[in-house]
């Protein structure tokens, strides 16, 4: 459980503070999340001064467990700020929103991609030269010089005379933290040209209805 500290804050690897209630079926969800975040080099933080961000695993099968879960949102955005929602609170995503609307984001239960993703966009790993095997840039065909950044796949189109549709699929938009955060990547190592493709370029955050995402914390429009 995450406690109040004064600390201050490291600067070395990112720190993650963590609030587990409800179920041991939650806390195997929680367990899971941390397994990832050790993974990928983020490392727990015991105290809410400490960490950079704050995950919160909720409850929300009986009032009592609501009450308790959205008490420990807002003791951990009035001790902390940055929060990530997740569990079977989450799912109910009004509820949350209606209490607590300053929450960086809110994902359902079993949901450790989702969280793993609000991570990313509002605490970036430094990438460590030392520990990961591929570069933040990721492994590229094209010449040092440029590269392709895909922002969508597929096309809601129906052209008679196209098959992209019926091979790719429905528009899909990258959200455009993701999207920013490889752009950046590939400027660091040295990229100087960026060919923007994908199947309707023009259509780009029409699926997601032109969703604000976050990358280092500040929003980013995708329109």
């Amino acid at each position: 459980m995450v406690k109040r500290a004064t600390r201050a804050k490291a600067t070395s690897s990112p720190k993650v503070g963590f609030v587990s209630l409800g179920c041991p079926k939650a806390l195997v969800d929680s367990e899971r999340i941390l397994t990832q975040l050790r993974a990928e080099g983020y490392v727990t933080s015991p105290t809410y001064d400490d960490a950079d961000l704050v995950i919160v695993n909720t409850c929300g099968f009986i009032d009592s467990a609501v009450e308790e879960s959205l008490d420990a949102i807002g003791e951990a955005l009035a001790e902390n700020g940055k929060v990530v929602v997740t569990g079977c609170l989450g799912a109910k995503e009004g509820v949350v929103a209606k209490v607590h609307p300053s929450v960086l984001a809110i994902t359902g239960p079993h949901d450790t991609e989702g969280v793993m993703q609000a991570v990313h966009e509002h605490l970036p790993k430094p990438h460590d030269p030392y520990v990961d095997l591929v570069p933040p840039q990721g492994i590229k065909l094209t010449p040092r010089h440029y590269a392709y950044l895909k922002i969508s796949e597929g096309c809601n189109h129906r052209c008679t005379f196209c098959i992209i549709p019926s091979m790719r699929g429905d528009l899909v938009s990258r959200p455009i933290a993701e999207v920013m955060q490889e752009a950046q990547n590939l400027v660091k190592s040295g990229v100087k040209e960026l060919l923007v493709i994908s199947q309707d370029t023009s259509a780009y955050g029409v699926d997601v209805k032109y969703r604000t995402g976050f990358i280092n914390g500040k929003p980013v429009k995708t329109k």
